[in-house]
């Protein structure tokens, strides 16, 4: 699909290559962490986390700025995006956490220590400023808070905080005033989703309605492998990453495009799967934080290309272009295949 969205596109032309080396190098990955018994993990998580933090203040200071914001750093072999491994970190740091202190008392102290790990890493994340992956890593934070054990009331409360902080940012956007850690251009995208002008046939919207064109185009089969004029005519833009789905669905129809999800689903199921069979509370958790994060990831990613959520960066697991996303997901893979494996040595 990255051959075909970029097709004609000479400066693009090598990320096919490069993405194919990535597959390569991911395969190779998932075999030597699965080898590796994954409690091992948990005696690192402490230096992990400062690490991640480490580099996350690098980036911010030395990294590469792309449209607006400073998320990777070009080392001149390949780029290197420290937020998209900082996910598959912050579910080991996290269930390395709820694990040692699963037998505490679940109090406003408990939770308070856990969202103040995940926000020392959260803050660098959305200095430079990447939204979404900031989204993401809370969602993994309060998906392990709750499969965890968090009292009914603070699940009430919770909701109420983020009902009132969803009242109070509409208020704000109506009144024109600064919101803290968000920028301008992601501003236009929530208004822009929330108040469309229907007159308007470029800008802001121009994407999200070529990638509803696109869609449309493929109909039940779709148009045929390299054959869709919406994007090999580059109607499309960002085909290769966030749109990638669009493109998929104008060349394979909707046929198509239920079989990758039915795949992806299936991955999801067996992270599930991996995690109830898990001997241990560590194990377990690191399976369900992986199976939430592809089933968000993915979920957010679809939901844009259909315009049913404001656009985001996020990517399509295992499809869209990226090295640093597709490194990040099969360690994850690795790890999920470690507590299934590991699970049958220690059983027996």
């Amino acid at each position: 699909m990255i051959r075909s969205a970029i097709a004609g596109n000479e400066v693009l032309a090598e990320l096919v290559t490069r993405q194919s080396i990535y597959v390569a190098l991911g395969l190779v990955i998932i075999l030597a962490t699965a080898l590796i018994d994954y409690h091992y993990w948990a005696s690192l998580t402490r230096m992990m986390y400062i690490g991640t933090i480490v580099f996350l203040v690098v980036i911010f200071v030395i990294g590469e700025v792309q449209f607006g914001s400073a998320r990777r750093i070009d080392t001149g072999l390949f780029f290197i995006q420290p937020s998209e491994l900082a996910k598959v970190i912050l579910i080991l740091v996290l269930a390395d956490y709820f694990a040692r202190h699963q037998g505490e008392k679940h109090d406003l102290g408990w939770i308070v220590r856990s969202f103040l790990m995940t926000f020392g890493v959260v803050i660098w994340i959305l200095l430079q400023p990447n939204l979404s992956t900031s989204i993401v890593m809370l969602v993994l934070w309060f998906s392990l808070l709750w499969i965890t054990g968090l009292p009914p009331k603070y699940l009430l409360f919770f909701g109420g905080l983020a009902a009132i902080g969803f009242v109070i940012f509409l208020v704000l956007l109506a009144s024109g005033v600064k919101i803290p850690f968000i920028q301008d251009y992601q501003l236009a995208r929530v208004v822009n989703f929330l108040f469309p002008d229907p007159n308007a046939r470029h800008g802001e919207t121009y994407n999200v309605e070529q990638a509803l064109i696109t869609i449309g185009s493929g109909g039940w089969f779709g148009e045929g492998y390299g054959h869709s004029s919406q994007v090999q005519l580059r109607f499309l833009k960002v085909r290769h990453t966030d749109f990638i789905f669009s493109a998929m669905a104008a060349e394979f129809g909707f046929v198509g495009t239920v079989l990758v999800m039915a795949l992806l689903i299936f991955v999801i199921i067996r992270c599930f799967r991996a995690a109830r069979l898990a001997t241990d509370r560590f194990g377990a958790l690191i399976a369900y934080g992986f199976a939430v994060l592809l089933f968000f990831q993915t979920s957010v990613n679809i939901g844009v290309n259909l315009n049913i959520i404001p656009v985001t960066g996020l990517t399509l697991p295992f499809v869209s272009y990226g090295g640093s996303s597709l490194i990040s997901l099969v360690i994850g893979i690795g790890l999920v295949e470690s507590v299934v494996s590991w699970r049958t040595i220690y059983d027996t």
